[in-house]
């Protein structure tokens, strides 16, 4: 499916400048149709994927508990 930037940028939750800086660098790739881009929006489907696995991750390793230190010195 292709959406114009300012769809895209909505998409993304983005500003539309930052998406046009994008097509225009490269980092989103963009088809000209002689008045505006069209962006493709399947390329994103695997940057949400590795978003949404780091999203567990850090999950749980906040859930993971702190380990009790081995070098604890009592100090009675």
């Amino acid at each position: 499916m292709y959406m114009t930037v300012p769809e895209t940028a909505a998409f993304l939750s983005m500003p539309e400048e930052q998406v046009n800086r994008y097509v225009l660098e490269g980092r989103i790739r963009a088809v000209h149709d002689g008045e505006q881009y069209l962006i493709n929006t399947s390329q994103f489907e695997s940057h949400f994927q590795q978003l949404e696995i780091a999203k567990l991750e850090l999950e749980e390793w906040r859930a993971t508990p702190i380990p009790d230190d081995i070098d604890i010195k009592d100090e009675d």
